[in-house]
């Protein structure tokens, strides 16, 4: 935010103001004449254009635009340019609580701004901070990463427990364990695709409180659906291993596979959503380590689903 300049008085005319801006221009580039009353509130805006063909004698107020669009200076950035997405003004006066002009901010910079931000938003996602660059010393880098790699290697263990629960199963069907990355990678690239389209969402400000039900009945579908043609692949694939090593119920691992692929993408789809939209519930950055909670989710869910169906319907 700059501080204002041009700011004249309702009563101040067309002359006075030409004259004052000559001055003014000299030490910076002025768009807008910007009007306030007495006690500093903003009245009105006058473009230069009103300037060019007023007559001299007039006063500001007669040839000022009313009502003005303001930023306030406590809202927050993205919510900023959610306001001005539409508008595409070069300048933006900035006010206070009581409608007084206290600055003003150019339009690039607020791109500018949203631009980093966006930037940051991908590295968030997987634990590295907003303020690291390449330029970060080693030591810094370290501190901002290493405790999301614990908290990663926590969740981790949760998903490693979960496979130890099912050790039984794995020691009479060893060629489940083929298709446990299988599972996991195909739920976790589903659940980062809605990961991805909701954090988009937030930020451009598409997600209202009625389209939520929508996008998460929609994540959820879309993973049922992409999961079952992979699922088809999948269980193409198990059929020919297990096949291979002449195992008496190659047809019935395959059915699990596929009905595991289902589960588990569905999951993914929901986890994906839901997991930014709790971040940002309960005050958090809904980027801030979400693909750590949702790795978790998709991991324990998909290794969970294909071990428990082949226990129940094998041994």
């Amino acid at each position: 935010m700059e501080p204002p300049i041009a700011v004249f008085r309702p009563l101040d005319t067309v002359s006075k103001a030409v004259e004052d801006l000559r001055a003014l221009v000299r030490t910076a580039f002025i768009t807008y004449v910007y009007i306030v009353d007495d006690l500093g509130k903003l009245q009105g805006v006058v473009t230069m254009r009103e300037l060019l063909f007023a007559e001299p004698h007039q006063p500001l107020s007669e040839i000022m635009l009313t009502e003005p669009f303001s930023l306030r200076a406590t809202t927050p950035l993205m919510d900023a340019m959610k306001e001005v997405l539409l508008k595409h003004y070069p300048v933006y006066p900035v006010v206070d609580d009581a409608n007084r002009l206290i600055g003003l901010v150019r339009g690039y910079k607020l791109f500018q701004a949203q631009a980093i931000e966006i930037s940051a938003q991908a590295g968030s996602m997987v634990g590295v901070q907003k303020e690291e660059r390449v330029s970060t010393s080693l030591l810094r880098s370290f501190a901002y990463r290493h405790p999301w790699l614990q908290l990663n290697l926590l969740t981790a263990f949760i998903a490693g427990g979960v496979v130890s629960f099912f050790q039984e199963t794995i020691d009479q069907i060893v060629v489940l364990a083929s298709f446990l990355p299988v599972l996991a990678g195909q739920s976790g690239n589903t659940g980062c695709q809605a990961l991805a389209v909701t954090l988009r969402g937030m930020t451009l400000g598409d997600l209202e409180s009625q389209k939520l039900t929508h996008v998460v009945g929609k994540e959820a579908l879309l993973g049922a659906m992409n999961g079952c043609l992979v699922g088809i692949s999948a269980a193409v694939g198990m059929f020919i291993l297990a096949t291979s090593q002449e195992h008496p119920a190659a047809l019935s691992l395959s059915a699990i596979v596929f009905v595991a692929m289902i589960g588990s993408c569905l999951v993914s789809g929901l986890s994906g959503t839901l997991v930014p939209l709790a971040l940002s519930k309960i005050g958090a950055d809904p980027a801030t380590a979400s693909s750590i909670f949702l790795t978790t989710a998709t991991d324990v869910v998909s290794m969970g689903l294909l071990l428990s169906l082949a226990s129940l319907v094998l041994l």
